[in-house]
């Protein structure tokens, strides 16, 4: 089962955060369909944030078809947005593990990482694009 992680100084809303990190945990294989959310009481109590800040996030994901709530079951994921290239997950994490052990190594913070990380995406994608 997922479990959420508040960034208070993200500048993000906390339901975008909680529905970021489904999408996540779908992207990257952690939730599969057919798995339970936590329930909105559960979130509530272990980030002591209001209900209807994870009903929102939860009616957002269902909106969109990632997820189905059953009425005195729960939430439900019915939907995946794995790849078949779940395989290469591994492989690809030691790979980026050792880069980041290399940035902090050259004295990058980790908000020159997560810039250095953003603006290369962006920049290598635009060119795939273009």
């Amino acid at each position: 089962m997922i479990e959420f992680h508040l960034d208070p100084h993200s500048g993000v809303a906390t339901y975008l955060q909680i529905v970021q990190q489904v999408k996540e945990a779908l992207r990257l294989g952690v939730l599969d369909v057919g798995d339970q959310l936590p329930t909105v009481r559960e979130v509530v109590a272990d980030l002591a944030i209001n209900p209807n800040t994870v009903a929102k996030a939860y009616r957002d994901l269902e909106r969109e078809g990632l997820v189905v709530a059953q009425q005195g079951r729960g939430t439900f994921v019915a939907s995946t947005l794995a790849t078949s290239s779940l395989h290469h997950h591994v492989a690809l994490r030691g790979e980026f593990e050792r880069w980041l052990a290399s940035a902090r190594h050259a004295g990058l913070d980790e908000e020159s990482i997560r810039a250095l990380i953003s603006t290369t995406l962006r920049e290598a994608l635009g060119r795939r694009v273009a």
